[in-house]
């Protein structure tokens, strides 16, 4: 039995489609340039926030905090689904996102690289040990050594200068397969907002394309944003880890510098389309996935130290990390009254 939408609510979501279309006829600056802020603060931020806590929380803590920091996040994006606004569901699934990916993703890896004995990568020689005492089948004490000095006795700047990434993202590759599900099942079974995936759908099936992938599933702002968010950086991490391996290509090589640039033309060109965005929900969406094309530049550059990486130590970098909080905090202030006047109009 067909269902038939009361004309209201069919108005309401021909209008949402409409904000969510780009538009020709006017570039909006303001919208785009505060979205883009908006996200671009939380990559900062985030590494901050891991290194905070790393510092301040012993183990007992550390981890039982970022555990639970996971599970408010994905509070978060369920809240989202029955918010009203799509404004307010897109800003429910990015701070929920950034938190699930957070305590969920990163610090989970973290956990479990330093509980079995994963170790940094050198960029030069040298010798990395790592030794576990166990007690009944536990592991009770971990320590790292690089050429004979317990990582946690050296300074930030001198890691920084003998490593390449985290033990935590040196395992992340191994997720490669799991990542290959959700890509076939948003080329097979969906049909999108992204335009990645709407052209590869279009190369790969052509006209067949309408029979193969007729419709998109079930279409929750919330869920949406969530997935993009953490999809995306998933899929950067990954890649940002393929080239960083000597075994392939390695940080300087000059293929991982091309893309580390193509991915900054690249950005430029989807600001370009985020200024056709009318509406602040999509504008903040096309935000997340610009933001994180032009992050994998800078991660590039930073790694070759092209550019200064001073979020990795915050502490000793308070003034610059607490003028990115208050952008952030007054960005985010924006978007929440303002959604909350629109539900009160």
């Amino acid at each position: 039995m067909k269902t038939t939408l009361s004309p209201a609510l069919q108005d309401t979501r021909r209008r949402q489609r409409l904000k969510n279309l780009p538009s020709s006829k006017k570039w909006h600056w303001g919208k785009t340039i505060a979205s883009f802020l908006l996200v671009l603060c939380t990559m900062p931020l985030g590494h901050a926030l891991m290194k905070v806590m790393e510092s301040n929380l012993p183990p007992s803590a550390l981890h039982p905090a970022a555990f639970a920091m996971g599970a408010a996040g994905l509070a978060m994006v369920i809240i989202g689904v029955f918010a009203k606004g799509d404004t307010k569901q897109t800003l429910w699934g990015l701070f929920g996102g950034l938190l699930f990916w957070t305590g969920w993703v990163e610090f989970l890896f973290a956990y479990y690289a330093g509980r079995y004995g994963a170790h940094y990568d050198l960029v030069g020689s040298g010798i990395v040990t790592t030794t576990t005492e166990y007690l009944n089948g536990i592991g009770i004490q971990h320590q790292t050594l690089i050429n004979g000095i317990n990582v946690n006795d050296m300074p930030v700047s001198e890691l920084k200068a003998l490593t390449g990434s985290r033990p935590e993202y040196l395992i992340m590759p191994a997720t490669f397969g799991i990542w290959m599900m959700f890509t076939v099942l948003y080329l097979f079974n969906t049909r999108s907002g992204c335009l990645a995936y709407n052209w590869l759908q279009k190369v790969f099936f052509g006209k067949k394309r309408q029979e193969i992938v007729p419709h998109s599933m079930s279409h929750h702002v919330s869920i949406t944003t969530f997935l993009e968010l953490n999809l995306m950086m998933w899929t950067l991490y990954l890649l940002l880890m393929f080239l960083y391996d000597p075994v392939f290509l390695g940080d300087s090589h000059p293929v991982t510098l091309i893309i580390a640039i193509g991915c900054l033309v690249g950005s430029i060109f989807m600001f370009r389309h985020q200024l056709k965005l009318s509406g602040w929900g999509a504008n903040i969406r096309m935000g997340i996935a610009t933001v994180i094309i032009f992050w994998t530049f800078i991660e590039v550059f930073s790694r070759n130290q092209l550019l200064a990486e001073f979020w990795i130590d915050p502490m000793n970098h308070k003034a610059e990390m607490f003028c990115i909080l208050a952008c952030f905090v007054a960005l985010a202030l924006f978007f929440i009254i303002r959604a909350a006047r629109k539900k009160a109009q």
